[in-house]
């Protein structure tokens, strides 16, 4: 979530209600189950980390009084965004961060989403060979084997989804 929140900002500085907005338009309906505080909590960790910094400028709330707190991101934090778009590894079982890093790479421009699709559908299937190495090494009933087999059929469901979000981001690019 940090480098959602990061690459959120590398568009544009922003104030802490504006980029939890951002996340629940980026999930979708997923978004609902966003912790309003958790926003808060993550800024103050990349602060204190060095990753964003207020911007000085004093903003508004829209319905209160007390000023806002506008975040912008350092050097570092922009520099952890271009790693965290380029890095390949997967993993979690629901594909949430990779769909949020290509809303980022599309809202910010710093990267093409189809080109990340492309890399990360490479790294799945380098994954899926490596399975497919074991598979034929393990004795056909035993328990490992249904661990592979496991393994391999989540790849394969990571693959399919991939090529769905190619389509998608495709399709987005030319228009």
């Amino acid at each position: 979530m940090q480098e959602a929140i990061l690459a959120l900002l590398a568009k544009d500085p922003a104030y802490g209600y504006e980029l939890r907005r951002r996340l629940e338009a980026a999930l979708g309906p997923a978004g609902g189950a966003l912790n309003p505080g958790h926003v808060y909590v993550t800024l103050s960790r990349l602060e204190r980390a060095g990753l964003v910094r207020q911007d000085g400028r004093p903003g508004r709330r829209p319905h209160r009084s007390r000023d806002k707190h506008v975040y912008e991101l350092t050097p570092a934090g922009r520099e952890r965004v271009a790693t965290w778009l380029n890095d390949v590894t997967w993993a979690k079982v629901a594909p949430v961060e990779f769909h949020l890093k290509l809303v980022a790479a599309a809202a910010t421009g710093m990267a093409d989403p189809a080109a990340l699709v492309d890399a990360q559908r490479l790294e799945l299937l380098r994954r899926l060979r490596e399975l497919q190495e074991l598979a034929r090494n393990e004795e056909e009933a035993s328990t490992g084997s249904l661990l592979i087999e496991g393994a391999a059929l989540r790849l394969q469901a990571d693959v399919r989804w991939l090529e769905a979000c190619e389509r998608h981001w495709i399709e987005e690019g030319s228009r």
